[in-house]
């Protein structure tokens, strides 16, 4: 497996991967042990030849994609088996508190590089298989982080709602996907709800108090923080279950948590 980007997820798959016996490469911006640097040319693209597996998760920078901009003509041509690109569920935009799934529009939300690199990752190889996440928490990176931290809130946003997903459970579609067919897949939980929802629960399970309730200017969210609440979506997973046979080992919230703590 060569994945390109070792961020929170692919590390956490890389970790997974290597513990079931598979000989993993990374590349990230800098070079260290079983990892190649981005722009080390000679060595990514010969890594590129080499690999059975291939994943980026890597984010657009700018308006364009950097691995694609970079490599794409390497990754079009390698003689991998399994292609695949972390994405997010971010594409399709806001949906009122809608459900979407993978056939619904992208392209209109705030996120228009995503949406372009989502889309250019998907015509880049058949094999290719596109994982749109919302919402990723997990150990060291969850509410009850921000608990802990005092960084929590509770936004008065009545009916807005969001998905999310544990970092495990990405990691188990994306291996499900080595024996499934290409073709996009979302990998959220099964229970979108409300931020304010997942705070509380954080809370109740610390022994903290719950923070205030506050409008988005009285919380003085950040601009990517606002940004956030800017978009109301219920995310489906029923075609990676389908196809894959996945099922989130936390299918809410309330056991992810539970595992973190």
């Amino acid at each position: 497996m060569l994945i390109l980007g070792l961020g929170y997820t692919a590390g956490r798959l890389a970790e997974r991967l290597r513990g079931e016996g598979w000989r993993v490469t990374g590349v990230r911006r800098t070079a260290g042990p079983d990892v190649l640097a981005f722009g080390d040319d000679h060595a990514v693209r010969a890594a590129i030849a080499g690999a059975s597996h291939i994943l980026s998760s890597v984010p657009p920078e700018g308006d364009g994609d950097p691995v694609l901009a970079r490599y794409g003509d390497a990754l079009a041509a390698a003689p991998a088996v399994w292609s695949g690109y972390l994405s997010s569920t971010g594409v399709y935009g806001d949906a009122g508190g809608a459900w979407v799934d993978e056939s619904s529009p992208t392209g209109a939300g705030r996120r228009s590089a995503r949406a372009r690199a989502d889309e250019d990752w998907g015509a880049l190889r058949p094999d290719m298989r596109r994982f749109r996440l919302p919402g990723i928490y997990g150990p060291g990176r969850s509410a009850l982080d921000r608990v802990r931290e005092g960084r929590a809130h509770r936004i008065d946003l009545p009916g807005q709602v969001f998905s999310r997903v544990h970092v495990d459970d990405i990691v188990a579609g994306v291996i499900a996907s080595f024996d499934g067919p290409p073709g996009t897949y979302n990998l959220a939980d099964d229970l979108p709800c409300s931020q304010n929802c997942v705070i509380e629960a954080a809370c109740d399970l610390l022994g903290a108090p719950w923070p205030p309730l506050q409008s988005m200017e009285e919380a003085a969210l950040t601009p990517m923080a606002r940004g956030f609440y800017a978009e109301n979506r219920r995310v489906a997973n029923g075609r990676a279950k389908r196809l894959l046979g996945w099922r989130p080992a936390y299918p809410t919230f309330a056991e992810g948590l539970r595992a973190c703590l």
